[in-house]
């Protein structure tokens, strides 16, 4: 007779959480994430080969340009004009270990919690895509450029949109009224 496995709860994990022993755990993760930072990448070197370093092309005027700017920054460009050696290894150690946390925090989702875990595997897609950027490049490649008249939103990029998109999606989440049980 084969032995009985504990309950999640008994093995470190959290009652309803993704069990280890499910073959699809990983599945809202690593699917999004790698959809995310496969068009990321691919859109990227699209820019850098068809687009001039600070070149504009506008899309739809007073809203929408496509732009080929470098973010050596954080988040909304944060410490971009630093220009401190050691930068761009801070930035991808924070990136790696965004990617460790984030891993973490899937496995402490509930199985059911479907909006959390999709947010996650979107946040996990941007992180690395951008991780790969500044890996590559020493800096994150930008193109997307929105304004109204002469007030412009930060350039960024498809990996920044699916960061947004997940933490609203957790967000979300979050803020869905329990299930009656």
């Amino acid at each position: 007779m084969a032995p009985k496995s504990l309950p999640a709860s008994n093995r470190g994990i959290p009652a309803g959480a993704v069990a280890a022993s499910d073959p699809h755990r990983f599945r809202l993760l690593w699917v999004p994430a790698l959809l995310v930072t496969m068009v990321d990448q691919a859109v990227k070197a699209w820019v850098v080969h068809a687009l001039p370093l600070f070149s504009v092309q506008m899309v739809v005027p007073g809203f929408f340009n496509l732009v080929h700017v470098r973010n050596t920054g954080g988040a909304f460009s944060l410490f971009a004009h630093a220009g401190l050696a050691w930068q761009r290894w801070l930035f991808v150690a924070i990136g790696a270990a965004a990617l460790l946390v984030i891993v973490y925090l899937y496995r402490q989702a509930a199985a059911a919690d479907v909006w959390s875990r999709l947010g996650f595997g979107l946040i996990f897609g941007g992180a690395l895509g951008n991780l790969i950027d500044r890996v590559r490049y020493g800096n994150v490649v930008d193109f997307l450029d929105v304004y109204l008249g002469a007030h412009h939103w930060p350039a960024f990029n498809v990996a920044d949109a699916a960061i947004s998109i997940g933490a609203g999606a957790i967000i979300l989440a979050l803020l869905k009224p329990p299930a009656a049980g």
